[in-house]
């Protein structure tokens, strides 16, 4: 890890051990509404000034908050959120791609809702693969395509192409495939296989658990040109 980046990390975990504490918490909360005095926010908690003094001497050494004097009463002072304070507590850009791809097993069900999906929230090109691809895409992955207004293109299943793992952002789907790909894929998605039930229950579940993975991964990648 280089300097810069421990040193990003350090501010982090500065910044989330100062969050741990429940009236800190409760503080920032404040302070993403507007500025706080001291004595507003004595009354606002209900502690003594000595134990609000501690706790905001903490968030200001960890770059959570700032103070400056009150322009009318110069005794008084006010608390604000320091800019950029909440930056940087959840994971930020990890990954630049020119294309995402996704794999399966059969390339059936799971990494083409996956495709499908990341198509609906992203400009980064996207496919599907799968390890020993089927004869067609799963009833059940179309139907729940449908259920849920995405476009599940009607194509048949893909087989791997070893050089695309070294193209894109490879994202496996299920364990059979990152087991066989030994680790070759950037990340790994263990989500379980709605073929094993057949039920639109268990492809609604994948879908979602699709759905949200996906989500919070978008962020995370850059567009690579």
């Amino acid at each position: 890890m280089n300097t810069e980046a421990s040193e990003k990390l350090r501010a982090r975990a500065a910044r989330h051990a100062a969050l741990a504490d429940p009236t800190r918490l409760r503080i920032v909360d404040l302070l993403t509404l507007g500025d706080f005095s001291p004595t507003e926010l004595q009354d606002e908690l209900g502690m003594s000034s000595n134990l609000l003094s501690h706790h905001l001497r903490a968030l200001e050494e960890a770059g959570l908050a700032t103070r400056h004097r009150s322009e009318a009463d110069k005794r008084r002072s006010y608390l604000r959120l320091a800019a950029g304070a909440l930056e940087g507590l959840v994971p930020g850009v990890e990954h630049s791609a020119g294309s995402v791809l996704f794999v399966c097993t059969r390339n059936s069900a799971r990494s083409q809702l996956a495709a499908a999906l990341w198509r609906q929230v992203s400009d980064i090109p996207s496919a599907s693969a799968g390890t020993h691809p089927a004869d067609r895409i799963a009833r059940g992955a179309i139907e729940t395509a449908r259920r849920h207004g995405l476009d599940l293109p009607d194509r048949p299943p893909s087989g791997l192409d070893l050089p695309a793992l070294e193209d894109g952002l490879v994202v496996t789907v299920c364990d059979n495939a990152h087991e066989e790909l030994a680790g070759r894929g950037d990340v790994h998605w263990s989500v379980p296989d709605p073929l094993r039930l057949g039920t639109a229950q268990a492809f609604d579940a994948a879908f979602e658990d699709l759905a949200q993975r996906i989500s919070g991964l978008v962020p995370r990648v850059l567009a690579k040109y």
